[in-house]
């Protein structure tokens, strides 16, 4: 398969915020998710008044404490532009792993620069303010389908960007790409990610309505597969479901760059795409709070504070996994068990790579297997079911929300989106 994908590349389709990307589109269109061609309607005045999680998150309580300084997150995505006001001095060098004209920071379509926004931006200028403004952005500029149709491009691009991000002093991986399909070469370097200790978040997917399929990277075991959910604490009506969603975050209605030369936002669902990027800087929080915890810790961590609604104890829902991101019950409260620091939340298994520190104790607290996760129909936007009042009550209690966003269709029969 991979010798024939050297030579055979289909076209990307890319899966992002914008109207013309599927799973996505403006909330004010009154059409389905999935169109093609919608307009997105721009945002006029205030951005960040757009962002409603970061109130119900508690974030400038928890700014506080903790900003998530001294940590570095890796975004692959379509590059990241660091001149924005608001990600000016939070970019560090990255890579282009396109191997065609420009570099990491000549973001061709703004997704990815809205991702670093969500995670790092400082506000400046009236632009999006980052959940985890004291981090610091690695970018992997990736090629989506528009990208490949007018470049000759590196057909291995995600493969090299994930390898590249273990090698380089990011600490989180956060990847709004996907694909229907495997890959060898991408499952070498996640585990190899894995092995260097890094906390590696992707997208599940914007397409529940069409077809429902596994979405790898998030669908690896070793990747935490982030799932969207709305202002109601339900699991967006597009998000991808199934036993590889291992945590969700509020991804509907929130402002993302909308032009190519970054001259305004616009408002929309964002889905898994963003929703896995505020999951990344909700990790970044905790883990520059105890920067002696290893990755293992900071994820189990995440999961024993996520709020479950009235999940039975010990199971997982296809819909939200553990549950909605709620990193302020750590950094306020200091509730949370880290567990283990070389064993995986996510296999199970002893990872290579995890140093245990002096501060770190704690036994691994007992986690369900993604193949035991129970089907929870009132967690999801399409369910008939209502279970409005304990999935807002998730909300208030501090749940982070978050966007997903997509890439393009890869080689061969490899098709690439943004969650």
């Amino acid at each position: 398969m991979t010798a024939v994908m050297s030579q055979t590349r289909k076209s990307r389709v890319a899966l992002g915020l914008r109207g013309r990307l599927f799973g996505t589109m403006a909330v004010t269109a009154a059409l389905s998710v999935g169109l093609v061609g919608t307009a997105p309607i721009a945002v006029a005045t205030d951005v960040q008044s757009k962002q409603w999680y970061i109130e119900l998150m508690h974030a400038e309580e928890m700014w506080q404490t903790t900003t998530g300084e001294g940590i570095k997150i890796a975004v692959i995505d379509t590059g990241v532009n660091s001149s924005t006001p608001s990600l000016k001095g939070q970019v560090l060098k990255g890579l282009d792993a396109t191997d065609a004209e420009g570099d990491e920071t000549d973001d061709y379509d703004g997704h990815g620069t809205t991702m670093a926004e969500l995670i790092a931006g400082t506000g400046q200028g009236g632009g999006l303010k980052g959940l985890a403004p004291g981090s610091k952005i690695i970018p992997m500029r990736v090629a989506n389908t528009q990208f490949q149709n007018e470049h000759s491009v590196n057909a291995y691009d995600t493969a090299d960007s994930i390898r590249a991000a273990a090698d380089g002093p990011a600490q989180i991986i956060s990847m709004s790409f996907g694909s229907e399909f495997k890959m060898d070469r991408e499952i070498e370097a996640v585990k190899y990610a894995q092995s260097k200790g890094k906390l590696f978040f992707a997208a599940v997917g914007n397409e529940a309505e069409k077809g429902n399929k596994p979405i790898y990277p998030a669908a690896y075991p070793e990747v935490v597969g982030v799932a969207a959910t709305d202002r109601q604490g339900k699991a967006s009506e597009t998000s991808q479901h199934g036993d590889f969603v291992d945590i969700a975050a509020p991804g509907d209605d929130l402002p993302f760059w909308c032009d190519e030369n970054f001259e305004r936002y616009c408002q929309g669902n964002g889905g898994t795409s963003a929703a896995t990027a505020i999951t990344s800087a909700a990790a970044a929080l905790i883990w520059s709070a105890h920067p002696d915890w290893t990755a293992n810790q900071v994820l189990n961590v995440l999961f024993d504070t996520a709020g479950r609604g009235d999940m039975e104890e010990g199971t997982l829902s296809n819909y939200i996994g553990h549950g909605i991101i709620r990193p302020a019950v750590n950094i306020l409260k200091g509730t949370g068990t880290p567990g283990a620091p070389d064993i995986s939340p996510l296999t199970k298994e002893k990872t290579a790579g995890s140093t245990a520190s002096p501060a770190a104790s704690a036994s691994a607290s007992s986690q369900p297997e993604k193949k035991d996760k129970a089907e929870d129909a009132a967690m999801a936007g399409s369910s008939t079911e209502k279970n409005d009042g304990s999935q807002l009550g998730l909300i208030l209690g501090g749940v982070a929300v978050v966007l997903v966003l997509g890439g393009g269709a890869f080689a061969l029969v490899r098709k690439r989106r943004s969650a």
